[in-house]
């Protein structure tokens, strides 16, 4: 009876045993029904058995549970769930509460059969209901999911768990140039999982692990699989220590170089993280360099490990050739690591191939980050050949929202446009600020104020004065500044002045620029009688004058006007206030001094004569 129930269940029973990487044994003390309602419960609760009854196979309501134990009635359990008998013939009987009575038809909705038409389990059942062993052995179920004599499986298995230990302990401990010796003594029986295992376990150091795997690769009869070098790399990346990082790239580099597509695409990115977090940019690069060499083709996560290792270094010129490549694979990473890489790209003014990049996202529908975005926008208007880029890539503010935050990079496009003196282009864009968002500021008008004021078309400067008045701002010292600035380089001193006058109403203490430009407008005209009455006028709206002051002054006073006496009394005024006049200015007032004494000298003797 036992032999034929055997035959019919070995597939099933193994596939449930397998599942769960253990081997179960039928001991001496175990009676018939222990062993089959374990089985039972492991087979007629998998997919394939429901899906014969139930439309939903993962329900397992209608199921009843199975009992055992000395308190359940395992007679009773086995008539309402499941019940195993025999026939007159010896041959077993399957009965189930779903009116399935035909042996056959339950043997191919279980998906049980016989192999060889053998039983392969042995051993008889005594009168108590146990199973005698005396005679023959019981079968278990092995890790390899096939079955063999009891005794002598358990005690493999217990053999290859006392070995586990012992590998695990000697690896655990402070290892030296011996272990090579210790492992070959202890006569260990290589397969995938159990090394596996050694790499799976916690606590064991890296440098250990690989000095373990090189061991493993001498052993003719084992055959390294991606499995294996995944869990390696795993485990060693786990720690972040550069000695085993460089140690397993020695040894993942001779692997790959040996053999073609034993690596994987996640085993090198790993590496290549790791390298990252050391700050070792120049070794990330000779991994991803060698992808092809391994029969590896980069994925995003590839791209992005390696430029980011690279960027943490400095290396933008490598990154920026790390991205090309990128580019010309079509392969963007995630939004975030994407805004990410445009970020580093513009630290190392890459802006140009950080909008290529975006470029890219935008074609793929990816959704940046606000914050790169501003940042690339910031960047492209560092130079005059990207501002355009910058200006076009404003419209990716569309929505009311977005528009309200981004005051900066608007403010840093109308810059750019000024910087290159489109100034008109640039008003288009405040008017459109004005009418959609976001709104505009002081440092908007005064952009657009200095740009026309540089290119001296003094009339639109006020007129976008008289705008950012009407707007309720109030121009500030640097506004007032700017305009007269652009009304002095054009020799319009006293328009100049008159936005002075009205500086002063409006604020209580002004800017030495502004007298600085109005002081050096007179001394450019060469009235130094006005340039001299702004000088003393300044502290009486809280501006003191500095050296630059007196030194731009006596030097006019001395090459223009070669007045070395008004020169001289401001040099006594630096002494007052405790002021030292540079040597050459010094020097020059004794030039002009010596030179007005001796064209008088010589004019009183020609006189004389």
């Amino acid at each position: 009876m036992w032999r034929s129930i055997a035959a019919r269940s070995r597939q099933v029973v193994a596939r449930s045993f397998c599942a769960i990487r253990n081997s179960r044994v039928l001991t001496p003390s175990q009676t018939s029904s222990d062993f089959f309602t374990a089985t039972a419960t492991s087979f007629y609760r998998s997919p394939r058995f429901l899906s014969n009854f139930s439309a939903n196979p993962s329900d397992e309501s209608h199921i009843p549970p199975l009992c055992s134990g000395e308190n359940a009635d395992e007679s009773e359990s086995w008539e309402k769930g499941f019940s195993v008998g025999t026939g007159e013939n010896g041959d077993t009987n399957f009965e189930n509460i779903f009116g399935i009575e035909d042996s056959q038809r339950v043997e191919d909705s279980l998906g049980v059969f016989s192999v060889d038409g053998e039983s392969q389990m042995n051993g008889t059942i005594g009168e108590d209901g146990k199973v005698d062993t005396e005679e023959q052995s019981f079968v278990c179920l092995g890790q390899d999911g096939s079955f063999g004599e009891g005794d002598e499986k358990q005690e493999i298995y217990e053999n290859n768990e006392e070995k586990l230990e012992n590998v695990l302990s000697l690896l655990q401990s402070r290892v030296d140039g011996s272990l090579e010796s210790s492992l070959n003594n202890m006569n260990l029986n290589l397969q995938e999982e159990f090394v596996l295992k050694v790499f799976e376990t916690p606590l064991v150091a890296g440098e250990n692990l690989i000095q373990f795997f090189k061991w493993v690769m001498k052993k003719p009869e084992y055959r390294i699989s991606n499995r294996v070098l995944d869990a390696l790399v795993l485990a060693i990346c786990s720690d972040l220590r550069k000695r085993d990082a460089y140690a397993l790239w020695d040894l993942v580099r001779e692997i790959g170089e040996k053999e073609s597509g034993i690596l994987s695409v996640e085993s090198l990115n790993e590496l290549i993280c790791l390298f990252s977090k050391l700050g070792k940019g120049k070794a990330a690069l000779e991994v991803f360099e060698k992808f092809g060499d391994f029969g590896c083709t980069p994925n995003a996560e590839t791209y992005y490990f390696t430029i980011e290792a690279l960027s943490k270094r400095s290396f933008f010129d490598w990154a920026k050739s790390v991205c090309e490549k990128m580019l010309h694979a079509e392969i963007l990473p995630a939004d975030k690591q994407t805004g990410q890489i445009i970020a580093w790209l513009c630290k190392g003014d890459k802006a140009k191939d950080a909008h290529d990049v975006y470029i890219m996202a935008k074609d793929k529908n990816i959704c940046l980050p606000q914050s790169p975005l501003k940042f690339l926008i910031s960047s492209l208007c560092r130079k005059d050949e990207t501002v355009k880029l910058a200006l076009n890539m404003l419209d990716d503010f569309s929505e009311e929202e977005e528009r309200k935050y981004a005051i900066k990079p608007f403010s840093s496009v109308i810059g750019g446009l000024c910087r290159m003196k489109d100034v008109d282009e640039a008003k288009t864009l405040l008017l459109k600020m004005i009418d959609e968002g976001p709104p505009p500021g002081n440092a908007v008008f005064n952009s657009i104020v200095q740009g026309y004021s540089k290119a001296g078309d003094m009339e639109k400067a006020m007129e976008i004065l008289k705008l950012m008045e009407s707007r309720g701002l109030k121009p500030d010292v640097y506004t007032y500044t700017v305009v007269i600035s652009g009304y002095a380089n054009g020799g319009q001193m006293d328009e100049a002045c008159k936005v002075l006058s009205e500086a002063k109403k409006k604020h209580n203490k002004l800017s030495p620029v502004t007298y600085h430009t109005l002081i050096r407008g007179y001394c450019k005209l060469e009235q130094f009688d006005e340039a001299l009455n702004l000088f003393h006028e300044m502290k009486d709206f809280g501006v003191q004058p500095n050296v630059d002051e007196f030194n731009k002054l006596i030097q006019s006073l001395c090459l223009k006007a070669l007045d070395w006496e008004r020169a001289e009394k401001l040099f006594d005024e630096m002494k007052e206030n405790r002021l030292h006049l540079n040597g050459i200015t010094r020097a020059l007032i004794n030039a002009v001094k010596e030179l007005k004494t001796e064209a008088a000298e010589k004019e009183e003797e020609r006189i004389a004569a």
